[in-house]
């Protein structure tokens, strides 16, 4: 079941919440500051185990860790990329931030994701082409899943997505 809803992101009770992480792993602004002080430093623990093996989460790819305090199980820190005027890649560096984050899911066995809005924040990805985006990515795995819920925060992404979901 695909579902979009206006909230926030780290009440969800699903599988695994997706944070909207930098690079670094190490907390931040927006979606990655919520989720870090609602999930606690348990998993900003992990984050940091992370990077000592592998030097943080390149734009594009994910991660997983635990909950830490967060309902869900798990959160899935993927980077999605900083918009630069639509011609270094940013679309498939996008698509690929959604599907990395739906294989990683798919290999832990979690039925149930709830993704934020990724990039549309302070990196400044156009939100309609985003939205776009997001929902062709989840398509090719939506059979995988119980639950698939985008979680905006804002009323403008709650809309754009709502109609693409409900458009025929």
């Amino acid at each position: 079941m695909l579902e979009v809803i206006k909230g926030d992101i780290t009440k969800m009770e699903v599988d695994a919440v997706v944070n909207a992480a930098n690079t670094s792993l190490l907390g931040g602004d927006g979606v990655d500051g919520a989720i870090h002080r609602a999930g606690g430093p348990a998993i900003l623990d992990e984050c940091r185990k992370i990077v000592a093996r592998q030097g943080g989460c390149k734009v594009g790819e994910a991660v997983i860790t635990a909950a830490g305090n967060l309902p869900a199980r798990h959160v899935i820190h993927t980077v999605g990329p900083v918009w630069n005027g639509g011609n270094k890649k940013e679309a498939e560096l996008l698509a690929s931030a959604y599907r990395n984050s739906l294989q990683l899911a798919v290999e832990h066995s979690l039925r149930t994701i709830a993704f934020p809005n990724i990039s549309t924040g302070v990196y400044r990805f156009p939100k309609p082409l985003a939205a776009e985006i997001a929902l062709a990515s989840v398509s090719a795995f939506h059979s995988s899943f119980e639950r698939i819920v985008f979680v905006c925060f804002d009323e403008e992404n709650y809309e754009l997505y709502r109609q693409l979901i409900l458009a025929p």
